[in-house]
């Protein structure tokens, strides 16, 4: 009963001693601060054993971050890129200055202290907004990041990694894919022509034509000319001029004709495709 009660003792002895070293501070309401190149860094009140976060403009995340004490404090801006900083002193009346440069280029420049021992006002800030009053840094706002994150750097090339990979396969995939078809028509184009045309050889030779042919699609016409005859369609005993692509003694027409003639001058050869049993 005794040991127990002096157990009892020595405990409380402990719990009254760490409670008498460990500070009573109390969070301060969210505050602003402005600072200015040629102003003096404002001052940040840091409670022991409290975390301080530092908050900057929507526009900006934490690039890098200076502190000249790293011993006493610690400064965490979180595994992935963001604005928030948090700040914690590890000692008291611990004091140091802070330099956060922002993916836009932006620096801002604070003093932090540990108050602990302020015994006449005993809150800390709990959290704290920076802005710049500096035209040249809200400008900087308005235009793209000079920074990038190491992080999220290595995510955009993997990103630019992936989508030139997958370009690649659909490239690899849209040639295979058209060598087969150049294949298959190359296989099969020969049992497409048709060289069923028939006319006078003597006045196409005197002309100049040396073959007519037609596929699913075009008939030609190949000659040697001197001179280029006009091509005409005849349908119902008329001729008619049509449309046609001329290029090195070949005529390419994008229709099956079925009779036409060659004129030029009072030349003229008259030309018909033959039917199947006539």
């Amino acid at each position: 009963m005794v040991l127990r009660l002096c157990l009892a003792v020595a405990v409380a002895g402990i719990t009254s001693a760490v409670s008498a070293q460990t500070p009573h501070l109390e969070p301060s309401a969210p505050r602003t601060v402005v600072i200015a190149d040629a102003a003096t860094p404002p001052v940040i009140r840091a409670g022991l054993l409290q975390s301080t976060l530092i908050e900057l403009p929507a526009e900006e995340k934490v690039a890098t971050v200076f502190g000249g004490d790293t011993v006493s404090w610690v400064f965490d801006a979180g595994h992935v890129a963001s604005r928030y900083l948090s700040v914690k002193p590890k000692m008291a009346d611990a004091a140091t200055d802070l330099h956060i440069v922002s993916d836009h280029g932006n620096e801002y420049t604070l003093e932090l202290r540990e108050i602990s021992s302020d015994k006449s006002n005993p809150h800390f800030d709990s959290k704290v907004y920076v802005t710049s009053s500096d035209a040249a840094a809200r400008d900087n706002l308005a235009k793209a990041p000079v920074f990038v994150p190491a992080a999220e750097a290595e995510a955009r090339e993997a990103q630019l990694r992936k989508e030139a990979d997958t370009a690649a396969k659909a490239a690899a995939a849209d040639h295979q894919a058209a060598a087969a078809q150049t294949e298959s028509f190359q296989a099969r184009y020969p049992g497409t022509l048709h060289f069923d045309y028939s006319w006078d050889q003597k006045k196409g030779g005197a002309l100049g034509i040396q073959q007519i042919w037609r596929d699913d699609k075009f008939t030609y016409l190949r000659g040697h000319f001197e001179e280029t005859p006009a091509l005409y369609e005849l349908k119902d005993g008329k001729g008619s001029l049509i449309n046609y692509d001329f290029a090195n003694g070949l005529y390419t027409v994008p229709k099956t004709i079925e009779q036409g003639y060659l004129a030029i001058g009072k030349q003229r050869v008259d030309f018909k495709q033959i039917k199947a049993g006539s």
